[in-house]
């Protein structure tokens, strides 16, 4: 069994640009794309390439971006011999990177991923009034100081922890109100820095219940196939591989903590893996691999030349 996982990017990795050069060098990415445009009826390619910068960034925009950027990866490895199932161990994905890991699995259809990543960002989105919600780092708290400052910010209103994302990393979601005063109590327990996200909805928290509701109907529509290699998913930290549980923790996701740090301290524990290659748009999950597991070995792979070196050094 090999020793590495795939990881697949969330959101925040956007750029624009993502994907071009891969379009440029290999059909199978154009192909990819032109399937995402197909399934979304948008030229949403176009959008990845050239912009406008403030389109790419809405969620409904955002989130199925990068899963056609993270799946072009995919299908260009695929084409020079480099299969998932046979080079990896597990998949993971941060928050939205679930849907890309589990149709780089075989679970999801491209089209069903790209329509359910567009009904999620909408969901989402239309959740909470802009404005009412909020999301701010806390840099430089262990996550039980974090739960602390969430508890003593929510005040009555919600202000959840949304993102365990690296020692010393961590997100917390809700109403703009809590949000602001957890900032204030993050520093006065002794947090290196606390600033609100440029976010346009409080994700990951209770107040996206309308969303996960979204989800689960959504879902419940959408053929869905056991993955080729287990799923670690973000609420659980632990490997799953059955669709109706696939299907269960997809919809907690939308509400729930997305536990990074033990997702991959799983992985390079429990796991057994030693590489966690990153398949997608920026290094996000690569820099956060190399705080969390410094033993293990971590690499994105996003650009043409990244796949060459991948693949020489796999010797596919």
């Amino acid at each position: 069994m090999s020793s590495t996982a795939f990881t697949f990017p969330g959101q925040g990795s956007q750029a624009v640009g993502m994907g071009k050069d891969l379009a440029d060098a290999y059909p199978e990415a154009r192909v990819v794309f032109a399937e995402v445009d197909e399934a979304l009826g948008q030229k949403l390619s176009t959008l990845m390439f050239e912009g406008p910068e403030d389109d790419l960034r809405l969620t409904e925009n955002a989130q199925p971006a990068l899963m056609a950027a993270s799946m072009a990866v995919m299908r260009v490895l695929e084409a020079r011999g480099v299969h998932l199932q046979d080079r990896a161990a597990y998949v993971a994905g941060h928050s939205l990177g679930e849907y890309s890991a589990l149709c780089a699995a075989g679970t999801f259809s491209l089209a069903d991923a790209a329509r359910l990543l567009r009904i999620r960002g909408q969901a989402m989105q239309k959740a909470v009034p802009v404005g009412h919600g909020a999301m701010a780092a806390l840099l430089g708290l262990d996550l039980d100081t974090a739960r602390a400052v969430a508890a003593e910010a929510g005040q009555g209103e919600v202000c959840d922890i949304a993102n365990d994302n690296a020692p010393g990393q961590v997100v917390v979601s809700g109403a703009t109100a809590a949000i602001e005063r957890a900032v204030e109590i993050a520093k006065g327990k002794g947090a290196r820095r606390a600033l609100l996200l440029p976010v346009s909805a409080p994700f990951h928290c209770s107040l996206m219940q309308p969303a996960a509701d979204a989800m689960a109907a959504a879902l419940a529509e959408v053929d869905m196939q056991a993955p080729v290699v287990p799923l670690v998913a973000n609420v659980l930290a632990a490997p799953i591989s059955d669709p109706a549980e696939i299907r269960q923790r997809l919809v907690e996701q939308v509400t729930g903590i997305v536990r990074w740090t033990e997702s991959v301290t799983w992985l390079t524990t429990a796991g057994g893996v030693a590489n966690l290659v990153e398949l997608g748009t920026g290094k996000v999950l690569t820099g956060l691999a190399k705080r969390i597991a410094a033993d293990a070995s971590a690499r994105a792979v996003n650009s043409p030349a990244d796949v060459d070196a991948f693949i020489a050094e796999l010797g596919a």
